[in-house]
């Protein structure tokens, strides 16, 4: 398998934390491509209309995107823990990701307003609103958090992701001086072999 990725972004992060949870990192190869949003790697595009990453080629030559359909086939390929069958249990999972795969979108976009969109066009309120987002989404961890225990599935995985991407872009924001719960199931979270191999420089 390969994927196109670059080392900075949390859902690229997000499928190499999942395979390394199955023992499947060793079979997937790293591609390196750009994701700026205005220059876009024409490589990237010819694989994925989109032209975003990650985008994952299996063996077989079929190309899979976005990160969440990355991450289930995966868990396929894999022995499948990290998405319960039983449907309670799946659903609660497929939200957590899909929380903090929002939180997720929203920090890039941030981001991406404050690093790549020339100063004078720069709309504050707009990047206020993704920091909004931001701060909703870490408002519910704390409150789940403490029921993760040492869970690991899709969920987990995503709202560790989302952390060391907070972390990595965002240090300033001072998130764990109200939010005790998240900030001590992540140092624990964070300290599995498959984070610390992922961790952006």
């Amino acid at each position: 398998m390969k994927i196109r990725y670059a080392a900075a972004s949390p859902f690229v992060r997000k499928c190499l934390v999942a395979a390394a949870e199955l023992g499947l990192r060793e079979h997937i190869e790293l591609v390196p491509a750009s994701a700026n949003p205005v220059q876009r790697d024409a490589s990237v595009v010819a694989q994925n209309p989109l032209g975003k990453i990650p985008t994952l080629v299996t063996d077989d030559g079929v190309t899979l995107y976005d990160s969440r359909v990355i991450c289930e086939y995966l868990n396929g390929r894999g022995d499948g823990h990290l998405l319960p069958a039983d449907p309670p249990a799946r659903w609660r999972v497929l939200v957590d990701q899909a929380l903090a795969d929002g939180v997720m979108d929203a920090a890039v976009l941030a981001r991406y307003e404050t690093f790549l969109r020339p100063e004078a066009l720069r709309w504050k309120e707009w990047t206020a609103g993704q920091l909004e987002k931001v701060m909703s989404g870490l408002d519910a961890l704390e409150e789940r958090a403490p029921a993760y225990g040492d869970r690991v599935d899709l969920g987990t995985i995503a709202f560790a992701c989302m952390i060391g991407y907070l972390d990595f872009r965002f240090a300033d924001l001072g998130w764990r001086t109200t939010r005790p719960n998240a900030a001590a199931w992540y140092a624990r979270f964070a300290a599995r072999p498959s984070m610390r191999a992922t961790e952006p420089a």
